[in-house]
């Protein structure tokens, strides 16, 4: 690394961090960060970084001056998920914020998705603007970019777009097909993230983005269609039958659900921007969405057409989209995720509800468990007629704070503390204080896996839905 400014790049591996790694690297240090080793280059340094560990991101960010987050988490984490994407996205994006605010980072860069008009947001849309205000709550200061529909090679939206027209010779489209759209090409996409580095003028605003063209997705699948050279039928009902396009697109498109769901439910909403003044500024009206994906087409088959060019590698998670990072962690330990989100109480903190969640785990669950907490805040878990702890919580007090307390998984007949991945328990404000999430991480249950499944998993649902009804009352209470 030289002299001239570092810019850290959260999904640096992705579609977007791919392109933007490259445009930055004549002008700027980078630090890419991915969840698995990947070797350094002149002016490029990979670093390692799960975002799910606060820990791992304050090192991952050290030494940057600015941030770009490209991150959006639609897929598993754990061979066991327990809990919205919603959720994660939130404590990914908490993390990210707090380790830039303790780097001193400059500013945050984000690219979400168009907000449209209205409070009957998408799953999706609700989590973008979430993480919008999430990235913002810790004093750096963020610059939203917001963009519809990304055209390009690796793009998730326009691959799927493509291999529906490429598989399907007649489409029977339904109504949501016709919602409006407003295509960038992902060169001007990352032109416009480019130019927000290092600008005061752009902190703490947002800014929507998007190529020349307003179109219906049906016009969108014509025009691919057209580009590729193929005759297609591509017919529209007036029919909705959201689930079964969901289940077809999904099956098409070789695309996992977890994936899809939330694109399609999105695309109810007119994705236009409101206005674009930051392509105005730099004069940047965009390619038109005939030449962006003519250039998309062009790119892939120019990858494709190298002898080096390696065929995609199929995984569970990932049939057709290269949306794995490395080897990820469920791929080799029985670990377990779980992130429930629970209002918190006017007036109180994480600190409050972690010892709430002592007090009230034993009556809930009377008469079969006992929770002794000593004097360094370490919690045990008993059956009544156990003299062995079920499990054994040790409080962290260097990475604890009011607004997030931190246990860590140290021992109980439930737990495998023989695997090197560190189970961790947490409670952590979000959203300036209006939730809480109870998180589990990196846990590796002691039961065998079918066993854990039908047990133990699943009475901790039981258990966090119990404590969200009691916090909810005690929230109307104060």
């Amino acid at each position: 690394m030289g002299t001239r400014a570092r810019v850290v790049i959260a999904g640096a591996s992705g579609f977007i961090g791919q392109r933007l790694t490259e445009a930055l690297l004549p002008d700027y240090d980078v630090i890419g960060l991915a969840r698995a080793i990947k070797p350094s280059t002149p002016g490029l340094e990979w670093r390692v970084c799960d975002l799910f560990s606060l820990l791992q991101a304050e090192k991952a960010l050290a030494g940057a001056d600015y941030a770009f987050y490209l991150v959006h988490s639609m897929m598993p984490h754990a061979r066991l998920t327990q809990g919205s994407f919603r959720d994660m996205d939130l404590i990914l994006a908490d993390n990210f914020a707090r380790a830039a605010a303790d780097a001193g980072i400059q500013q945050i860069i984000y690219l979400g998705g168009i907000i449209p008009d209205g409070k009957d947001l998408s799953e999706h849309l609700q989590s973008r603007y979430e993480v919008e205000k999430t990235l913002a709550s810790h004093g750096v200061p963020v610059t939203n970019v917001r963009a519809s529909l990304i055209v390009g090679p690796r793009g998730s939206s326009f691959q799927i777009i493509e291999k529906l027209v490429k598989r399907l010779p007649i489409m029977v489209c339904p109504s949501w097909t016709r919602s409006m759209t407003q295509p960038i090409a992902v060169d001007d996409v990352i032109t416009l993230l480019r130019s927000c580095i290092g600008n005061p003028e752009v902190y703490h605003r947002a800014f929507d983005i998007g190529g020349p063209d307003v179109l219906s997705y049906l016009d969108l699948l014509r025009l691919t269609a057209k580009a590729m050279k193929l005759r297609r039928w591509i017919l529209s009902v007036p029919l909705e039958y959201a689930r079964l396009s969901r289940f077809w697109v999904s099956i098409i498109s070789e695309t996992p659900r977890e994936l899809v769901d939330p694109l399609v439910e999105s695309l109810r909403h007119p994705m236009v921007t409101h206005n674009r003044l930051l392509q105005e500024r730099l004069g940047q009206p965009g390619m038109s969405i005939e030449a962006a994906i003519h250039t998309a087409l062009a790119y892939k088959q120019d990858l494709q057409s190298r002898p080096e060019a390696k065929p995609q590698v199929r995984t569970k998670y990932t049939q057709s989209l290269q949306l794995t990072d490395g080897l990820r962690a469920h791929e080799r330990f029985n670990d377990v995720r779980s992130v429930q989100r629970l209002p918190l109480p006017h007036g109180k903190n994480a600190v409050w509800v972690a010892e709430k969640y002592t007090i009230w785990l034993p009556r809930f669950m009377y008469p079969f468990v006992i929770v002794e907490v000593d004097t360094e805040r370490t919690c045990y878990f008993y059956l009544k007629f156990l003299k062995k702890p079920l499990l054994v919580l040790s409080y962290s007090s260097e990475r604890s704070t009011p607004d997030r307390t931190l246990f860590y998984v140290t021992g109980g007949l439930l737990a495998d503390t023989r695997s090197p991945l560190r189970g961790r328990l947490e409670f952590r404000e979000v959203l300036n204080g209006q939730y809480v999430l109870a998180a589990i991480h990196d846990f590796t249950p002691r039961l065998p896996w079918f066993i854990y499944n039908r047990t133990q998993a699943i009475a901790h649902l039981f258990v966090m839905q119990g404590f969200q009804r009691y916090l909810a009352e005690v929230d109307v209470a104060y």
